[in-house]
């Protein structure tokens, strides 16, 4: 592929989401890389793992729409021939957010990111801010090891209710999507994280975390109940930060 390309590493079960960081690849790039590929490493429960959802013949349909040029399908022999024996690690921030409840996650992340933009080699990578933490501690780390590709940011694309989009909404009952639609704004309209969480669970939310870093209130929640409780993760701008005071609030 000649000329600047760009990159959008995914899971599939591709939606408007992905595709705007698809649409934002074409539009800055000579050509696009799609990858399309479950990573279990970075999860910690197997039921989790074992309900993601697949859609691939849908995805490929909406890749070559969206003008995608190619698609990168591998499998967990392609990606850890060395049977995950060799990982990428980070010991700060990778164990707050997320992090606290869901070991190895970030480690999983990480190490198959940095095989993806090895195999690639892209310009530019394009990840949603949706997931807020997962995009600094990748743009942290293409720093830390000079990996050249620039780590592109892109706003959340979100449902007429507010909720962000994510693969994971599929598995949402009638119930729990409903729910789930107030998550944005609870989120957004409390004056403090405390107010905040407290106001997601008396409406009926798991609260797993609200915390502010970086000038984003950055929150999970879990809906629905046993077998079909989903993990959603939203955040939205509630000050301006200084730069200092980003890197002492990553640091806490």
């Amino acid at each position: 592929m000649s000329g600047s390309v760009g990159f959008v590493p995914t899971m599939g079960a591709l939606h408007e989401g992905h595709l705007s960081l698809l649409q934002e690849s074409v539009r800055q790039n000579d050509g696009t890389v799609l990858s399309i590929y479950v990573n279990a490493t970075q999860f910690n429960d197997p039921n989790d793992l074992a309900k993601y959802p697949s859609t691939l013949e849908a995805d490929l349909a909406a890749a070559k729409d969206a003008g995608v040029d190619v698609v990168l399908l591998p499998d967990y022999s392609q990606m850890y021939a060395d049977d995950f024996r060799f990982q990428v690690s980070e010991h700060e921030f990778s164990n707050d957010l997320c992090g606290s409840d869901r070991p190895g996650h970030f480690t999983g992340v990480l190490t198959v990111v940095m095989k993806l933009l090895n195999m690639v080699r892209p310009d530019r990578a394009y990840f949603g801010l949706k997931d807020f933490q997962q995009y600094t501690l990748i743009k942290d780390m293409c720093a830390t090891f000079f990996i050249p590709t620039q780590i592109v940011g892109c706003d959340i694309v979100r449902e007429t209710d507010g909720l962000a989009m994510s693969s994971r909404n599929l598995l949402l009952s009638p119930q729990a999507r409903q729910l789930a639609g107030r998550f944005n704004g609870l989120l957004g309209q409390a004056e403090t994280d405390g107010e905040a969480a407290a106001d997601l669970a008396q409406a009926g939310f798991d609260v797993a975390y609200v915390k502010t870093v970086g000038g984003r209130r950055c929150a999970a929640v879990v809906v629905g109940e046993s077998d079909q409780a989903v993990r959603l993760i939203d955040n939205v701008a509630v000050s301006v930060t200084s730069p200092a005071k980003v890197l002492q609030e990553i640091a806490s």
